[in-house]
């Protein structure tokens, strides 16, 4: 049986520097982006703020997702963010 995924876009301010990612575990996931220890580039940019997250049956699913959303124009990633978040908020408490 395969485990879910999730697709997320992590920031450090509203329309900041986006960071699109994937993980099986969410909450341990972010948790990592918050306290440094995620990736270089979260940690580089200070990128702790959760603003938008996707949930998919399947891990292959969240992966080919992300890889499509890596690709988006970041103008469509911040009409992303705000179709579902329009102010912006860290969604880590709400969603978690």
């Amino acid at each position: 049986m395969e485990r879910g995924g999730w697709t997320y876009i992590m920031t450090n301010k509203p329309r900041g520097v986006l960071y699109v990612g994937v993980a099986a575990d969410l909450p341990a996931r972010v948790f990592q982006h918050r306290n440094g220890t995620g990736s270089s580039f979260c940690r580089k940019y200070n990128l702790t703020r959760l603003v938008f997250a996707e949930r998919h049956d399947d891990i292959v699913t969240a992966i080919a997702r992300e890889k499509a959303l890596k690709a988006w124009q970041r103008a469509w990633k911040i009409e992303l963010v705000e179709s579902i978040n329009p102010g912006w908020d860290n969604l880590f408490d709400v969603i978690l």
